[in-house]
């Protein structure tokens, strides 16, 4: 996406100017491990893709902020007195959940004409809204003159989403596409913020990406149920030891403690968040060593974990494992992101990609009667100004 095609966009939705038209970019991200560890004080592994949001915005003199994009036909003119209300379910939320916690912060907006493209397949779980308020966040910044660091920024975005669209989501959406860099990965402890950038040398694999098509929504889904869960699960366990985060138990002290949560299926779901944590250590140091079998085992675990203890997965992503699984040269394959629906995302011999997909799709849809889609991922760089 370039540009040109970026300013036509936002000419046939607002007309034309002499103001200047000012470029942004945010991607989207794939989590390699550690899932549903960041709201529990976790660690992560996500790295930012080639794709993501594109936002080409312009200054007006009108107390308005009109928003426009090219993925969806609703559009949106905001006052600017009306700039911190939301509108119903609609896309524009996640800008202006931006727009608000930065109010809240002493920002005031002036008129502003946003035109969004995005190339992350919609509902997919590659942090499409994370994407949309990190590009919104870091154009503001830049435009105004705010003086935010980037942490701060990412910090707002999550806070958009929580308190503005209502999605009880960790920070490592928002981290992964503000702080990213091509060729590494981030390995993010969740509770204290601090990172690691770890260069992706896959010597001969590739990451594949393979999207289920399910309609899913996160806001909607059983997202926040597994957040109350944990929750649930640490006020059994701090009789026994005060913690804020499961994360802070190892696997160990966990045995230990686990007879103390009464509810079985609490239990299971505090159980992954503990073991999650743990091998998604065990697996950066594993990359670090050049050790990617034992790599790829730790993914299929966590997917297992996931599946069993979690219960995030559903046919369409067990479905897709289980086929990748099947494949020669497919060493780990697990479900990526929130669940529910979404991506799954496989470390694959270069000579196995093409059998993979090949392969993987129709019995994917023999079984589900959906067309997954396949990408072979890039690591890219997070938001900033084109």
């Amino acid at each position: 996406m370039n540009k040109e095609f970026l300013r036509d966009e936002l000419i046939a939705a607002f007309g034309t100017s002499n103001e200047p038209i000012h470029y942004f970019f945010s991607p989207g991200r794939v989590n390699l491990i550690g899932e549903h560890t960041d709201y529990n004080g976790g660690y992560v592994f996500p790295c930012a893709l080639s794709f993501g949001t594109f936002l080409a915005v312009r200054r007006i003199q009108e107390p308005v902020v009109r928003m426009a994009t090219t993925n969806f036909s609703f559009r949106a003119g905001i006052r600017l007195e009306k700039i911190s209300e939301k509108i119903g379910d609609e896309w524009v939320n996640y800008p202006l959940g931006v727009f608000s916690e930065l109010m809240k912060r002493g920002f005031t907006p002036s008129g502003l004409e946003m035109l969004y493209s995005g190339n992350i397949p919609n509902k997919s779980g590659l942090s499409s809204s994370a994407s949309i308020e990190l590009v919104t966040a870091v154009a503001l910044d830049d435009l105004y003159g705010l003086g935010y660091n980037r942490v701060e920024l990412v910090k707002i975005g999550r806070a958009a989403e929580n308190h503005f669209v209502g999605v009880n989501c960790g920070i490592m959406d928002q981290f992964a596409v503000g702080m990213g860099k091509k060729d590494h990965a981030i390995y993010l402890n969740c509770d204290t913020l601090d990172y690691e950038l770890v260069p992706m040398d896959l010597k001969g694999y590739k990451l594949v990406i393979a999207n289920t098509n399910k309609s899913r929504g996160l806001a909607d889904s059983k997202y926040n149920e597994r957040v109350a869960e944990c929750q649930s699960a640490i006020k059994a366990l701090q009789s026994a030891k005060k913690i804020q985060y499961l994360a802070e138990l190892t696997g160990e002290e966990f045995a230990g403690y686990q007879h103390l949560i009464s509810d079985e299926t609490v239990m299971r779901r505090a159980r992954h968040a503990v073991l999650e944590n743990e091998r998604t250590s065990l697996a950066v140091q594993t990359l670090k060593d050049g050790n990617l079998i034992k790599f790829g085992e730790l993914m299929n675990a966590s997917h297992d974990s996931l599946r069993d203890d979690y219960e995030v997965t559903g046919i369409e992503l067990d479905t897709l494992v289980e086929e990748s699984r099947k494949i020669p040269g497919v060493i780990g394959s697990r479900m990526t992101g929130a669940g529910f629906g979404g991506c799954t995302v496989s470390l694959v011999t270069d000579e196995a990609v093409e059998t993979m997909i090949r392969e993987v799709g129709p019995a994917y849809k023999a079984k589900t009667g959906l067309e997954a889609d396949f990408y072979v991922a890039e690591i890219g760089d997070g938001a900033k100004r084109l």
